[in-house]
């Protein structure tokens, strides 16, 4: 919900594994792995909502924190509330202290990127107007030397050097 309200145009895909209980910690770090051997996801969020401190133990597993230090994705550690802290948390690239936070940490608002946008348009746009008036201005410059206002006057030494140099070969 937070992700759909502050952007629709996010894509979310969700990698469904156990976060407790006998082999979550396994499932958990398999996820990662196999999130990081994709190439179109951007940042990782690892969590899941409150519980009790075993009901999060998972996250405080060896297996799981080599998978987040490994990780080439950026990853958001996201789990239970506010009070509560795991290893993950300390290995991950940032902490969230729930989930839903999470999803506003790394989600931009869309109007927000909207704006940014149409700031970025008119600077783009401005630049190039600058600079084809800066070429423009080269352009004019260029045109107003003599090599192309009178460009036989310039080839008229060269040319008498030319014909000179011819007499001199056929009298010898």
């Amino acid at each position: 919900n937070v992700i759909r309200r502050r952007n629709p145009k996010v894509s979310v895909l969700l990698y469904p594994v156990k976060v407790q209980g006998e082999g979550a910690a396994a499932e958990i770090a398999q996820g990662i792995e196999e999130m990081n051997r994709r190439d179109d996801i951007d940042v990782l969020i690892v969590g899941r909502g409150g519980g009790a401190i075993e009901d999060l133990w998972a996250f405080n597993e060896e297996i799981v924190a080599r998978a987040i230090h490994a990780s080439r994705i950026p990853l958001v550690s996201a789990v239970g509330h506010e009070v509560d802290f795991t290893i993950a948390d300390f290995v991950a690239d940032v902490r969230a202290a729930t989930p839903s936070a999470a999803a506003e940490l790394v989600v931009p608002l869309w109007s927000d990127m909207v704006r940014d946008l149409r700031y970025l348009t008119g600077r783009l746009l401005e630049t190039m107007r600058r600079q084809t008036a800066d070429y423009m201005d080269l352009l004019r410059h260029l045109i107003d030397r003599r090599f192309f206002r009178a460009p036989m006057q310039i080839l008229q030494f060269p040319a008498q050097r030319v014909d000179d140099l011819t007499q001199r070969l056929v009298r010898g």
